[in-house]
């Protein structure tokens, strides 16, 4: 209804019809991303459906929206990280991690799990982090005698989650969307390793803070006993071995000089191609196993593998394809020409209400869609501006995984809520000032990092 009117209102007061549709479809597509009267993946839907309908995207560019290469990339980024989780390799290297930390120490314990958590976010699904490292957290929290420490140790884990996502492309889904619409909207493509010079930096400063921020009540005795993890098994080795190689390829791509595509002569590889063959080589490579009928069994099986998010490659496409609709129906002019006094505003303080207002709105609403639907918006007034869209996308896309006050901000939030160990005040306590401390330590870091674009 509220899609209907808008439409309706615009098109009454002279503006383009197909701007008028694309923004009626478009707001559309927000009211029901929020209040989930069907589920968010089926809304996406409606774009593919809605906008070719009334010519607005063509066919071919819903293919490409839908076939991104960024697309597959996430494909390709849920596949091995299934993998990864189905050998238990990831429990290895983070039980390594907070091992290497020690446990004796209260404070150091929870140092050693966020360290443990930002790293795997990296690589993996928030959600399959906080569930895979939940278990040994609450095992540690039995045999400590430190009253002060399941609140700190808990919410340590979730906020280094959400933290850790910001590091790479493939981390949190939100920075995949920014990297799509960039491209659709620029004609440049952002590499993995671009990406990740300018998110490690962001990780390495909040991460830090807070953890000392969470533990300022911690004792520094106390501690707990952490469970021994074992012998390496042969598919553990083999799936880490894939997947290190795999990384290393997306980080040296496009560089240092040139990197491996420019040195062999491969111009048109990216970072999806390098991911594909990776899950082939899972498909193919033996875990050292024998199956209940007696054959060997692979790193990766399609039992595995279909139990991936499908439909958050759905929504991605939703975000391209509505990007692409605010181009071609000349929308994003529209909005552009309507912000054109951002570029009026110091870039600190129009980095900063950028980050404060993505950061607050991710508390009550999905991190993706909120991403996916405000990136062509933010592409559009920094156009609009006279700015590099980066300026204004690249922080947001960052303070999307920002939101650590609320239980229902985050999956990660949800799970550690859900043991009952800490109040909702607590959460809203401590989160609320790393709200905060993320949208000074973002702004800052996009500044410093992007002011040559």
């Amino acid at each position: 209804m509220i899609g209907a009117c808008a439409l309706f209102v615009m098109w009454q007061a002279g503006g383009d019809p197909e701007a008028a549709i694309t923004l009626g479809v478009t707001l559309w597509v927000i009211i029901w991303w929020i209040f989930e009267p069907i589920p968010i993946p089926a809304t996406s839907l409606l774009p593919m459906s809605l906008l070719p309908l009334f010519g607005i995207v063509s066919t071919k560019e819903l293919g490409g929206a839908y076939g991104n290469p960024l697309v597959l990339l996430m494909l390709g980024g849920f596949l091995l990280a299934s993998a990864l989780e189905r050998s238990g390799a990831h429990r290895r290297i983070a039980l390594f991690m907070v091992r290497a930390f020690g446990g004796s120490n209260s404070r150091r314990l929870v140092f050693g799990f966020m360290c443990a958590s930002a790293f795997l976010s990296m690589w993996i699904s928030n959600t399959s982090t906080t569930l895979m490292l939940l278990p040994v957290a609450l095992a540690a929290l039995e045999q400590t005698k430190d009253d002060n420490l399941a609140g700190p140790l808990l919410l340590g884990i979730a906020y280094a989650a959400s933290i850790g996502g910001i590091g790479t492309p493939i981390g949190t889904p939100p920075n995949l969307v920014f990297m799509g619409v960039y491209t659709e909207v620029t004609g440049a493509a952002i590499s993995f390793g671009q990406w990740m010079v300018w998110a490690i930096p962001v990780v390495l400063v909040l991460l830090p803070i807070a953890a000392f921020w969470i533990t300022r009540g911690v004792s520094k005795q106390g501690g707990a006993a952490l469970p021994e993890p074992g012998q390496w098994t042969k598919a553990e080795r083999r799936v880490l071995i894939v997947f290190s190689v795999t990384a290393l390829l997306w980080i040296t791509r496009r560089g240092p000089f040139g990197g491996w595509s420019e040195w062999v002569s491969l111009p048109y590889a990216n970072d999806a191609m390098v991911a594909f063959l990776a899950v082939v080589a899972l498909f193919i490579i033996p875990s050292g196993k024998i199956n209940e009928d007696g054959e060997q069994e692979r790193l990766l099986d399609w039992a595995t593998a279909e139990r991936i998010p499908w439909g958050m490659l759905l929504l991605f496409g939703a975000g391209i394809t509505i990007a692409t609709g605010f181009i071609n129906s000349g929308l994003s002019s529209s909005i552009g020409q309507a912000l054109e006094n951002l570029s009026t505003l110091p870039l600190l303080l129009m980095i900063a209400s950028i980050c404060l207002a993505v950061t607050f709105l991710t508390e009550v609403t999905s991190n993706l869609a909120t991403t996916t639907l405000l990136m062509p918006i933010l592409a559009a007034a920094a156009m609009g501006a006279g700015a590099d869209p980066a300026l204004f996308m690249i922080p947001a896309a960052m303070s999307a995984s920002c939101a650590f006050m609320l239980p229902v901000a985050t999956p990660p939030n949800v799970i550690t809520f859900a043991t009952g160990r800490f109040s909702i005040q607590t959460m809203v306590r401590e989160g609320v000032v790393l709200n905060l401390v993320g949208v000074i330590v973002i702004s800052c870091a996009c500044v410093l990092l992007l002011k040559d674009l």
